[in-house]
């Protein structure tokens, strides 16, 4: 059975920085992807970034390129979401995934809430 465990989350001031940590369960596939995703209040979920995770290519969504870096370690079978130079509207529930290249996300973390203040 997958489970995606996050941690990381708080309340951080504009500017600063934060990591958020997935540490996943589950067989890794050839075509194994993890993604990060975020939920403001009252907007529909969104993409951030997504690493396959055997070959480690990177995809970034355009408003978070430079700040936010995504990364794995094999040997922990956790992801991470290294986030830097925050703005308050990086202010939502992130969420960690994991699904195959080419095919919809199949498995969720529980979420963690990102607060940034101004």
């Amino acid at each position: 059975q997958v489970q995606l465990v996050e941690s990381g989350g708080g309340l951080v001031q504009a500017g600063g920085a934060l990591r958020l940590s997935c540490a996943a369960s589950g067989r890794i596939f050839s075509n194994t992807i993890m993604g990060g995703f975020r939920q403001a209040p009252g907007k529909e979920r969104e993409f951030v970034a997504s690493i396959t995770w055997l070959g480690g290519t990177t995809v970034y969504e355009n408003s978070v390129k430079g700040r936010f870096t995504i990364s794995r370690d094999n040997a922990k079978n956790t992801l991470y979401l290294q986030m830097n130079s925050l703005k308050p509207d990086d202010t939502a529930v992130y969420y960690c995934a994991k699904g195959r290249t080419g095919l919809k996300y199949e498995y969720w973390g529980q979420g963690t809430q990102v607060t940034v203040s101004s």
